[in-house]
């Protein structure tokens, strides 16, 4: 994969710090859990807040060090969305493995689907919307950043 002259190693390397963040998100959410911490404060550490703070992270970084336009954007975006559903389904995977429960297997979280169907769900779904709109709110973040405030202004 080359998209405007960025290898997915490329891409790798600038969102690897991103995606550290999303990971860390997922296990503090996962301890939270099994502390017994109130809803309220497991809604606020969201995995999926994070990953909307990562897309406009990422999208500043492509701005920002001139790594490409919105093809890189769509690939970021699609990228994140792949670790952000595969971490959720590794930890749907792992309750349903050994059959206990986390907060991502949680009942009010799985709309009273199976684990396979659940999995399935993030797989397919979530990673297939993520991208779209997440595409879509990155591409529009880009051109304004490029419309408003060109890289090298103000130097």
């Amino acid at each position: 994969m080359n998209i405007n002259g960025f290898s997915l190693r490329d891409h790798l390397r600038l969102l690897a710090p991103l995606f550290g963040l999303i990971a860390a998100v997922w296990a503090l959410r996962l301890v939270l859990a099994a502390m017994g911490a109130s809803s309220v404060v497991l809604s606020i550490c969201s995995v999926t807040t994070a990953g909307a703070v990562t897309l406009l992270l990422a999208v500043l970084l492509i701005h920002g060090r001139r790594a490409g336009g919105y093809g890189n954007v769509v690939a970021a975006i699609f990228l994140l969305e792949c670790w952000e559903q595969g971490l959720i389904s590794a930890a749907i995977a792992f309750g349903a493995l050994t059959g206990t429960q986390n907060v991502y297997s949680a009942p009010e979280f799985s709309f009273g689907l199976s684990p396979v169907r659940h999995i399935l769900g993030h797989l397919s779904f979530g990673i297939g919307m993520g991208t779209l709109f997440g595409s879509a709110t990155g591409s529009l973040l880009l051109w304004l950043l490029r419309k408003f405030v060109p890289v090298g202004a103000g130097r």
